[in-house]
């Protein structure tokens, strides 16, 4: 079973949580000290994902919590997973990667979503109009690729000639299609959205158009792993994740929450099936060492992933970092 890790890069997504009772600054404090736990493991790259009005998650600025990151790392590659460029000129996004590349040089990742991250009214204050639509998406990766080329009109100083490889993320077809026809790398967001993880990485290999960057298609996925020295505790500690995405589906978004004993008695039956259609089986591994290494084997089998990014929403940080620790120890990184 070993064999099937060998040939899988493990990477880490950081959502940045907001633990209740704390505020951002020790949000940032614990990012830096799980990245350079990941860094010492061997995890290949730590990501941070673009959210807005999210009380509980604190990586609304990603350049900057990226930067701040990487300068508390030595190696390990540090990105977005992702920006979402709907809601920025590409000149600026072309410019603060092309700053970050000149800062780490050789270790920036740009991963682009096309989806608000947000509401309405948010993406109305991000944007300040909403005449563009996710069909545009296409025609903005392009011109940010312009600027990174040098091949723009207007040039970005810096970013005009900046090492920084693009993803396309996505959590349905588009960004498939997209990824395939651009030849870039693809990471889907099959940790919420399992139901469409084979059809669109299907989609993407078979319709994959070798490029300048890539040669041959190239998939990441996500899933939630929380992992602990027994079920029990795991399943306890996920309780967390388990009342973040709960107050989504009451419209009510939380700080990360203490893990409870009984979780049972904080739903309805509707609230708890809605919780589970994101956070299921099929995108969540919730267990001790032995079922953590069953869950995810099978997840790559199915998946045939050339590499799993990992969520652990994990409220006490210490067994976050053992989360990993124990993931690590798994797959032999």
């Amino acid at each position: 079973m070993d064999n099937i890790f060998s040939n899988v890069t493990f990477s880490i997504l950081d959502l940045a949580p907001v633990l209740h009772g704390h505020d951002a600054s020790l949000s940032f404090q614990n990012s830096a000290d799980l990245a350079q736990h990941a860094e010492k493991l061997g995890y290949h790259r730590y990501w941070l994902a673009e959210h807005h009005n999210m009380p509980g998650i604190a990586s609304s600025a990603t350049s900057l919590a990226i930067s701040h990151i990487a300068s508390h790392t030595d190696k390990i590659r540090v990105g977005a997973g992702g920006i979402m460029l709907p809601n920025h000129a590409p000149l600026v996004i072309a410019e603060q990667f092309g700053t970050l590349d000149a800062l780490y040089p050789e270790r920036i990742d740009l991963g682009l979503g096309r989806a608000p991250g947000s509401d309405q009214a948010t993406a109305y204050a991000l944007r300040r109009t909403l005449n563009s639509s996710p069909e545009d998406f296409p025609h903005q990766v392009e011109e940010l690729e312009s600027y990174f080329a040098g091949t723009a009109r207007v040039k970005a100083v810096p970013g005009k000639d900046a090492n920084v490889p693009l993803w396309l993320l996505g959590s349905s077809d588009f960004s498939a299609r997209l990824a395939a026809e651009k030849g870039l790398p693809f990471a889907f967001a099959s940790h919420f959205s399992p139901d469409y993880t084979l059809p669109a990485l299907r989609l993407y290999r078979d319709r994959f158009t070798p490029s300048n960057q890539l040669s041959k298609p190239n998939a990441m996925v996500g899933v939630n792993i929380i992992a602990a020295e027994t079920t029990e505790k795991a399943k306890w500690l996920a309780t967390s994740q388990q009342q973040q995405f709960l107050s989504m589906v009451r419209g009510e978004p939380s700080q990360l929450m203490p893990p409870i004993d009984d979780i049972e008695q904080e739903w309805t039956i509707y609230e708890k099936a809605s919780v589970e259609k994101s956070v299921n089986s099929k995108s969540t591994i919730i267990g001790d060492k032995d079922v953590v290494r069953d869950k995810l084997a099978t997840f790559i089998e199915e998946t045939d992933a050339d590499e799993v990014i990992i969520n652990s929403q994990i409220y006490d940080h210490e067994e976050r970092k053992n989360s990993y620790q124990i993931v690590s120890d798994i797959v032999h990184i």
